[in-house]
């Protein structure tokens, strides 16, 4: 590797209760008439009230899309579309899973001022801008979409899609670990595999893998892998739902700019045919794929496993987590982290 870019979200806030900012931080990017694209589910849980309430707080009238689905099918995707162009919306919050925002991805692109139809935007660097202000709140810790410049689409003949594109980085990226709070055990444990699949695929990839992205998925490594049974075990361990947020978000920097491999080119048409989590279908092939790259990938592997298991890799045990996680109100891309 002679040279490198390395491309991510301009602006991250990592903060519990950073939800009740939401209206401050739409203002703050112009934002008048904001859409709110999410789950049915969620909405009832009552998970979007600090961001209601916040809406409200600062004056603007927000709107709710809440029928995004799971794996996300072109239909509703373009029915999203249509309901923001009807409201004449002019900024989108994603607050969700990796289908709610990769949805709000799509509507900002789509109800811009492109008019680009979706089918039209798939594969790499297709799309047409400019796309509408957006903001991105994950409310679980796996996709690292907040950081990520791909939205998956499922077709009407069940294939997997991505639009590809600078344009899908949000302009805002918002941490909260408060809203992680009722992710239930199974759903915690599979989305946490997928983002711990990330770090490792990033950390290997052949493509583009450079010094910026190898230092990511380290860190989220030793995050997703210090965190994940801690997390299972208690929903509302706010240092561990704070890691595996974090670590989510630096995986899915690292592999945004050095790409995943088989793992996830086996578990995508296992999750489009199928209908399974994406995380459980990453859960079902990692091992096989770990195994068939053992030969080519060995001592990058040794390289992780001393962070996901350093006695085993005859290095110095790690020393046990702090009470506390570090409260990183915000970041930029000059922040090391280093208290992380």
């Amino acid at each position: 590797m002679t040279g490198f870019t390395f491309e991510t979200t301009p602006r991250i806030l990592c903060e519990d209760g950073a939800s009740g900012r939401l209206g401050q931080l739409a203002a703050e990017l112009g934002i008048k008439r904001p859409l709110i694209v999410t789950d049915r589910g969620l909405f009832e849980l009552g998970v979007l009230d600090d961001a209601l309430d916040s809406f409200k707080a600062a004056g603007l009238p927000v709107e709710l899309f809440r029928d995004v689905l799971a794996d996300p099918p072109e239909a509703s995707i373009e029915a999203a579309a249509r309901f923001a162009r009807a409201r004449d919306t002019d900024g989108v919050i994603g607050l969700g899973g990796g289908s709610s925002m990769d949805t709000a991805k799509l509507v900002a692109l789509l109800a811009g001022l492109g008019g680009q139809p979706l089918t039209q935007a798939y594969g790499v660097e297709r799309a047409r801008g400019p796309r509408l202000p957006l903001i991105q709140v994950p409310t679980t810790a796996g996709t690292g979409s907040e950081v990520t410049s791909i939205a998956i689409v499922t077709t009407p003949d069940d294939q997997k899609v991505g639009v590809v594109s600078r344009l899908l980085y949000p302009d805002i990226a918002v941490l909260d670990a408060t809203l992680t709070f009722g992710l239930p055990p199974r759903i915690t444990a599979m989305t946490g595999i997928d983002a711990m699949v990330h770090a490792i695929e990033g950390y290997t990839s052949r493509i583009k893998k450079n010094p910026v992205s190898d230092s990511l998925a380290l860190k989220a490594l030793e995050l997703l892998s210090g965190s994940i049974r801690a997390a299972v075990a208690d929903g509302r361990d706010v240092v561990a739902r704070r890691a595996m947020l974090q670590g989510s978000l630096l995986a899915g920097m690292a592999f945004a700019n050095a790409p995943v491999g088989a793992v996830h080119a086996l578990a995508y048409p296992i999750g489009g045919l199928f209908h399974v989590p994406h995380g459980l279908s990453n859960a079902l092939v990692l091992s096989p794929v770990l195994a068939f790259n053992q030969e080519a990938a060995q001592a990058h592997y040794a390289e992780l496993c001393r962070v996901v298991a350093p006695r085993a890799a005859g290095a110095p045990p790690r020393p046990p987590p702090r009470a506390s996680s570090p409260p990183c109100a915000s970041w930029s891309p000059t922040c090391p982290w280093s208290s992380a």
